[in-house]
């Protein structure tokens, strides 16, 4: 079995059991302009009625978010850069909000879109390390990832303006 097929039955997997089961069949599209296509489809990640993912569908590493109940890719202006390599992403229950993992100019970190604003920030520009691995709560109030700044992977709590908390 390829790549690919797992993909596809990992996502539905995902999707069916946040549902209480039942097989979900996607739309496929030769073109990409729907969640199955030809192309490399990267982490996953499955939050509410939203699936985001990186896809090379462009020709770049970019991130797509589909949903599942108008079963549509969703628009994202603002968010994917040519010159930002993007991985990991993450998302707000609602979809509001994604945080993902990123590469501009040679330096990693931790970037945050807000749909609502269309505004993509960097979480982490002041972190004079590498960081990986985000994740976001519910709410999009909380973003957590790894920093190797005390040499370590560590891990950081930021809020959406990138302030660290501290517990």
């Amino acid at each position: 079995m390829n790549l690919r097929c797992l993909l596809v039955m990992g996502i539905t997997l995902l999707v069916t059991s946040c549902r209480g089961g039942g097989l979900v069949n996607f739309p496929y599209d030769p073109n990409g302009r729907s969640l199955n296509s030809p192309f490399a489809d990267l982490t996953p990640r499955v939050s509410g009625r939203y699936i985001a993912f990186v896809s090379d569908r462009r020709g770049s590493q970019d991130i797509f978010l589909y949903d599942i109940n108008a079963r549509m890719l969703v628009d994202l202006p603002g968010l994917n850069a040519i010159d930002l390599v993007a991985a990991t992403p993450c998302l707000s229950e609602n979809g509001q909000y994604i945080a993902f993992h990123g590469i501009r100019e040679g330096r990693s970190g931790i970037f945050l879109y807000d749909r609502n604003t269309r505004q993509l920030r960097n979480l982490t520009e002041n972190i004079k390390a590498a960081v990986r691995n985000p994740s976001i709560t519910a709410d999009g109030n909380t973003i957590a990832f790894e920093s190797s700044a005390r040499g370590r992977w560590d891990i950081v709590l930021v809020d959406r303006s990138g302030q660290k908390i501290t517990r």
